[in-house]
């Protein structure tokens, strides 16, 4: 037997065949999982008669759908890497990331057609040679009609084209450096992550799980493999609101699912719940920030329970999660490392630290990345002994339940996405009116951070719109800063970095809504 993700979803479709695989949330389309094998195969068929090698790079810009699921298998199955896009991000971020991961061709849907001509406009700016478009009508004059491209290919089972330590995907996560890191996970890792969660989890045969992260997340595309694996019905939204969650939630029977704090708040200020049928839904994961215990409390007051997950792109997901029985009584903890995953706390000469004193996590299991595509310093530094280093801040009591405590980098979570202040920094030090700029996260209600600026302008005219005005279309929007503040000196150590920790002091927030 092969360890190859696309080969599980042949396997699921032999085993189950006439069950749900995926539901569109939105849409309305229904898929068996002999019906998303046969489109998956058709796919990748089509792959194969256009030329595509193991090893090629073939990136998806699409929006959660059932295109990108059979594209992500189909690729598996012969051996080519996929290259998930990040949708928010604008076309001059795009352009870096297709280059660095050497990306050939390029799926991608209606949603972004502007973004990709502009893209395909600066020629050799990027490697692609092929161009598919998922539309509605007809695709634009540089671009194949993908459907068709699927269509005209055979359904038959391909050839395996990759296996066990062969490269799966490339993700790519934001460096502190202020350019992404792409992030490589192979079959085996992305194999191990999913055993990992359905050793950990509470799946019962006939789940239906509500997916509503976007796929380019390791919180959504790690969750609709185990759904593969585990026969789980992946119920899909193509893109979050919470009143259209919790219709779902009703009208699917849902029963698990995985969301990140921003998204269950949202959902709670939903007027009226008692309007829809929830009672299926017994357990949610939530992760990508540490989740509020008011949150959690108030979920559990209309019967649902919240199991805090704590995972990196890095671990292909898996770290940390809270159990069913503890997670009221050890509220505020992100539980127990995962079954085949080791999670150790570190003081900064590497040596354990006593019970509940803070330090850094380190995580080691075999689902953990390979590399960094390309960033062999990076790697060293991140993968020392087989432990990968978090960069996190917390402790683990006498039982080794853990709590994070904070980042020991500067990160900024908001509404789930990870954001770097050195991304922003960057766009602000090519602003005329400014000598330096600072940026760290403030506390927001709505979004659970937001950035915020603090800078020393040389222009004495400028102020808080314009800083926020230039930013725009030069970053992702949840990238944007919500406010700034001018100081005449930013406060920097000895070695000349700034001293983030004194600007949250200085400017506590909350962040503007």
């Amino acid at each position: 037997m092969d360890n190859n993700i696309g080969w599980w979803l042949t396997k699921r479709a032999f085993l189950t065949p006439e069950r749900e695989a995926y539901v569109d949330g939105d849409g309305g389309e229904r898929l068996t999982f002999a019906e998303l094998n046969a489109r998956c195969n058709q796919t990748a068929n089509a792959f194969l008669a256009a030329g595509v090698q193991k090893g090629e790079r073939v990136g998806l810009l699409l929006m959660n759908s059932a295109e990108f699921v059979e594209a992500y298998f189909a690729l598996a199955k012969i051996g080519a890497v996929v290259v998930p896009l990040n949708w928010r991000l604008v076309a001059d971020e795009l352009e870096f990331i297709l280059k660095d991961s050497g990306t050939t061709r390029l799926v991608f849907d209606d949603d972004f057609v502007d973004a990709v001509a502009d893209l395909h406009a600066r020629g050799d700016k990027t490697d692609i040679g092929q161009w598919l478009q998922v539309t509605q009508g007809d695709a634009a004059y540089f671009a194949e009609d993908y459907a068709a491209f699927r269509n005209a290919a055979s359904a038959d089972e391909p050839g395996i084209g990759a296996r066990d330590d062969d490269m799966l995907y490339i993700m790519y996560t934001s460096g502190t450096t202020g350019l992404p890191k792409g992030v490589v996970h192979t079959h085996n890792t992305c194999v191990w992550a999913c055993i990992t969660i359905a050793a950990s989890t509470y799946y019962n045969d006939g789940d239906r799980f509500l997916s509503p992260l976007p796929m380019f997340h390791v919180g959504a595309l790690t969750p609709l493999t185990v759904g593969v694996y585990r026969g789980v019905t992946s119920v899909v939204m193509r893109a979050f609101n919470p009143l259209r969650a919790w219709e779902i939630v009703d009208a699917e029977k849902i029963t698990t699912g995985l969301a990140v704090p921003a998204m269950l708040n949202f959902m709670l200020q939903v007027p009226n719940l008692e309007r829809f049928d929830y009672s299926r839904w017994r357990w949610c994961m939530s992760g990508a920030a540490p989740v509020p215990e008011a949150l959690i409390e108030a979920y559990a007051k209309i019967g649902l329970e919240i199991h805090q997950v704590y995972g990196l792109t890095e671990s292909c997901g898996p770290a940390a999660l809270i159990d069913a029985d503890n997670a009221l009584k050890r509220i505020g903890s992100t539980g127990k490392a995962f079954y085949h995953t080791d999670v150790r706390i570190v003081d900064a000469h590497g040596n354990a630290c006593p019970v509940d004193e803070p330090g850094e996590v380190l995580v080691a299991g075999p689902h953990i990345m390979r590399e960094y595509w390309n960033r062999p310093d990076a790697t060293a530094e991140t993968i020392v002994d087989g432990w990968l280093h978090t960069g996190d801040v917390a402790r683990m009591d006498a039982d080794g339940f853990i709590y994070i405590e904070d980042r020991i980098k500067d990160m900024i979570i908001s509404g789930g996405e990870n954001v770097y202040p050195a991304e922003i920094e960057k766009v602000l030090q090519t602003h005329p009116g400014l000598s330096e700029a600072g940026v760290i996260g403030q506390p927001s209600e709505r979004w659970g951070e937001s950035p915020f600026v603090v800078a020393v302008r040389t222009d004495p005219e400028l102020t808080e719109a314009d800083l926020i005005e230039f930013c725009r279309g030069k970053l992702a929007s949840y990238k944007q800063p919500k406010g700034a503040a001018f100081v005449d000196v930013l406060p920097r150590n000895p070695s000349g970095k700034i001293l983030k920790r004194l600007l949250r002091e200085q400017f506590p927030g909350p962040a503007p809504v």
